[in-house]
């Protein structure tokens, strides 16, 4: 059996990292890897990186992440990345890594990815240059992830997000911010390449689960959305099921 821990949108600020320090420290024994969908800090501001690395401190497997737009937003998105490299965390964009886990490969590829919308609801690269770029910069990203996914030589393969690749996990949205939360380009590219699991953050107000259009298991793991610090996702062989969930920080 392999266990996957997951969760995204921890928002740790610079006012200190204890509740999620202590909350996180039992995934060590409760899986085999931790992904982390993004949103790890409130602005990306480099007074909070003290704290993030404080509340992964007790962490202890291997751990893989994908930035989000929380984390870009003071413009130091590069010393976010480097500072969870030092502190051993795989961070991905548009990149897979394999590891070994009781004697299976399991491929990790990941993506922030970006919004554009869903089946009738969703922007072209038409137009003005504005929105020629937001949706060339999301497919963009789905290609990356997609040609990951396929250089994958492994016998779990996961896809690890922070925007959303189906409309299930968005209900509870509203329906107008849509476009904003997610694409259908992400689940295009993982049908295309074929994934065990996709996981992805963002939408606090959305639902755990979800499917792409070509079968593959989505789940919203916004720490809003499982309540919880993480979720544990056990497979046997392509088979997944939930273990139990963590408490909340």
């Amino acid at each position: 059996m392999i266990r996957v821990a997951a969760v995204g949108d921890l928002h740790v600020g610079a006012d200190g990292p204890a509740g999620w320090r202590d909350a996180l420290a039992p995934v060590s024994d409760e899986a085999d890897l931790l992904l982390l969908a993004g949103d790890l800090t409130r602005v990306g501001a480099p007074e909070e990186l003290p704290s993030l690395m404080e509340a992964l401190s007790r962490v202890a497997i291997p751990t893989f992440a994908v930035l989000g737009n929380h984390d870009h937003h003071s413009g130091f998105a590069r010393e976010v990345v480097a500072q969870l490299r030092q502190r051993g965390v795989v961070v991905l964009e548009g990149e897979a890594r394999v590891l070994r886990v009781n004697g299976a490969r399991v491929g990790v590829a990941g993506t922030k990815g970006f919004g554009g919308g869903f089946a009738g609801a969703c922007g072209s690269e038409f137009g003005e240059p504005e929105m020629k770029a937001f949706i060339a910069h999301t497919r963009g990203l789905a290609d990356r992830l997609s040609a990951a996914l396929h250089e994958l030589d492994a016998d779990l393969r996961l896809a690890l997000l922070h925007y959303a690749p189906v409309e299930q996990t968005l209900a509870g949205e509203r329906p107008g911010v849509y476009p904003f939360l997610g694409s259908q380009l992400l689940a295009e590219a993982v049908d295309a390449a074929r994934a065990d699991l996709i996981v992805h953050g963002h939408a606090h107000d959305g639902s755990e689960r979800g499917v792409t259009p070509g079968g593959i298991p989505v789940r919203n793991v916004a720490q809003p959305v499982i309540r919880s610090a993480y979720r544990v996702y056990c497979f046997s062989g392509r088979d997944a099921f939930d273990c139990a969930p963590a408490p909340a920080p």
